[in-house]
């Protein structure tokens, strides 16, 4: 791995096992819908400021915005609507394990874009990760049925981030830089949650406590802007189903921080459960390398 591609893992690793807890504690007074539509509308903000510093184009053809529009509707909002929802049932750091099965999720439907079937390895490494996810929330299982719902929204969140994914690179190997893809996905997914937040009825509300505004903030500017543009810069050098290897490492971080804060309890079978999945993800990059 270069240099630079490890620099960029650290920070993928850093932002987002670190945007878990606080994506939790924006649930109580303010809709999950309303707080992405604050999240991701301030968040284009600063993305098109960067491009206008370092000038880079932000103009494009219809067919271009409407494929920004679709990268926004999945991985800058509906994405997050699931995941902020899916907290709502089950300890943030468990999400952050699900989100990190992405790379074998990734490879399925690259197989299925390609009308091909993976390889052998790969197949082998989709039902590890699956029997890993599996003992992760066994424990939670046993404790409350809810947890199903909160994977049923979670398993809808990663399928979009996976081909969320896919519509980045998609951008990138025709030219358009990834901050410029970012800043209008980032727009466009803010509008979609606007509309998404009038359809049910939502108040366009602010929790005015620190913790709400404090978890806004890292959100915002480490969790979107700094680390969304590492991982989708790791996208265009390396391909989806690389770049998504970052998001290996970083759920063991996220369930130090929910047993830290949240009251997350390890146990054997989340434990093994856990090594099932970081081998699957081991076994894809090896098999894609």
């Amino acid at each position: 791995m270069r240099p630079y591609d490890f620099l960029l893992y650290v920070a993928v690793i850093i932002g987002w096992s670190t945007s878990w807890y606080p994506l939790s504690l924006q649930l109580g007074v303010v809709a999950p819908e309303v707080s992405i539509v604050w999240r991701f509308a301030i968040s284009s903000l600063m993305m098109f400021g960067i491009c206008a510093l370092r000038r880079i184009d932000l103009h494009f053809s219809r067919s271009e915005h409407a494929r920004f529009l679709m990268l926004g509707m999945v991985l800058f909002s509906t994405n997050f609507a699931l995941f902020y929802n899916a907290s709502l049932y089950a300890a943030s750091g468990l999400l952050a394990v699900m989100l990190s099965m992405s790379s074998l999720i990734n490879v399925g439907l690259v197989a299925a874009v390609n009308r091909r079937s993976p390889p052998l390895m790969q197949v082998g490494a989709a039902l590890t990760g699956l029997a890993g996810l599996a003992l992760v929330f066994l424990p939670e299982l046993r404790m409350s049925s809810t947890v199903l719902t909160s994977m049923a929204f979670g398993f809808a969140g990663m399928i979009c981030f996976c081909i969320g994914n896919m519509l980045s690179s998609a951008s990138q190997g025709s030219g358009i830089h990834v901050f410029a893809s970012t800043s209008w996905g980032m727009l466009y997914g803010a509008g979609f949650m606007v509309l998404v937040a009038l359809v049910r009825g939502h108040d366009f509300i602010i929790d005015p406590t620190i913790t709400y505004f404090g978890s806004l903030a890292w959100l915002i500017i480490v969790s979107s802007v700094m680390t969304f543009a590492c991982y989708l810069i790791l996208i265009g050098r390396i391909g989806p189903g690389r770049a998504a290897y970052a998001t290996v490492v970083f759920p063991i971080f996220a369930l130090l921080i929910s047993a830290r804060y949240e009251g997350y309890e390890w146990s054997l079978p989340s434990l093994v459960g856990l090594v099932l999945v970081i081998i699957g993800n081991f076994m894809v990059i090896r098999s894609r390398d």
